[in-house]
């Protein structure tokens, strides 16, 4: 009898863990907003249309516009969650601004595929030294220039116009801040790229998650401009990347020089279903859905591990 007692106490406290449980899940409503980046964009929405399904309650608005609009937005509180794809300025940080490392990338030179020196550009590469003396010095306008080839053409220059996360990360690159890089100012990662892609003499740098398409090729009519980053004179093998695949291994073996952390910023301590939110982005189910996206590059397990240690 003494065993049939506690057999039913325990299946009637299990019992109510589980309902309590349950009720907690359901109890997740109410609506996340986030604004920033671009490069993080296609993933958050991936997120928020899983957390949504999971929580049928929660509704979540996911909108793009650079990591500048993202980091303004979330320290005024016009959003919940900022989407910055560099790294927090400490003046952020003063502001009240929790940043949590959620995803990695890169930033790719991108030059149009029928570029008259293509093919010895494919062969020589540029080197950093080559990228400051055009994008931030103006010391080289032309194609000659670079390729050590006669093809009479003029360097087309092109840039962010918005406060972003690409730009912030190529200038970083290259020792200086956004609003030193030269070129016309052109807004957005679509915008950017589609510009080079119509311009045969243009050159410009995006997001690893707009230069390769879902299937892992890389964008028709572009092609990744190699940095001879040994400065040997010559593009090595492990220094072209035709496919995503390909750069992937440069940027987790830190063989590609301009990688950077994308982060998420929260005014104050993050709560509730912000909170959950963030959790759930830095699981194995959300981590899943990065690779399944393929925009950007997953926050590797010991690093997710410590972050939500430090977090929570």
């Amino acid at each position: 009898m003494k065993n049939i007692i506690i057999s039913l106490l325990i299946a009637s406290f299990l019992s109510i863990s589980g309902g309590s449980a349950l009720a907690q899940n359901q109890e997740f409503k109410g609506t996340i907003t986030l604004s920033g980046a671009w490069a993080i964009y296609p993933t958050a929405v991936a997120w928020a249309d899983a957390f949504q399904k999971k929580y049928p309650k929660v509704r979540i608005d996911v909108s793009a516009g650079g990591a500048g609009k993202g980091a303004a937005d979330a320290i005024t509180g016009l959003v919940d969650i900022g989407m910055v794809s560099r790294e927090p300025d400490p003046s952020e940080i003063s502001k009240g601004i929790t940043s949590v490392y959620i995803l990695h990338d890169a930033v790719f030179p991108v030059i149009n595929d029928k570029n008259p020196a293509l093919e010895q550009l494919m062969k020589k590469g540029i080197s950093r030294q080559e990228f400051i003396d055009f994008w931030i010095l103006g010391l080289i306008t032309t194609w000659d220039q670079i390729a050590g080839v006669k093809v009479s053409k003029p360097l087309h220059l092109y840039t962010r116009s918005d406060s972003c996360g690409a730009a912030s990360s190529w200038a970083g690159y290259l020792g200086k801040k956004q609003e030193d890089l030269k070129g016309i100012g052109v807004y957005g990662d679509p915008g950017l790229l589609e510009t080079v892609k119509k311009d045969s003499l243009g050159i410009g740098y995006n997001n690893f998650s707009y230069v390769f398409t879902r299937e892992g090729q890389l964008v028709s009519g572009v092609r990744l401009l190699p940095i001879d980053s040994n400065e040997n004179g010559k593009v090595d093998p492990d220094e072209i990347y035709a496919s995503r695949e390909e750069a992937i291994k440069a940027i987790r073996s830190h063989r590609y020089p301009a990688t950077r952390k994308n982060y998420f910023f929260v005014k104050g301590k993050p709560e509730g279903l912000i909170k959950e939110f963030i959790r759930f982005a830095l699981s194995e189910e959300g981590t899943k859905i990065v690779d399944e996206v393929g925009a950007s590059l997953s926050v590797p397990e010991p690093d997710r591990e410590e972050i939500l240690k430090g977090f929570y």
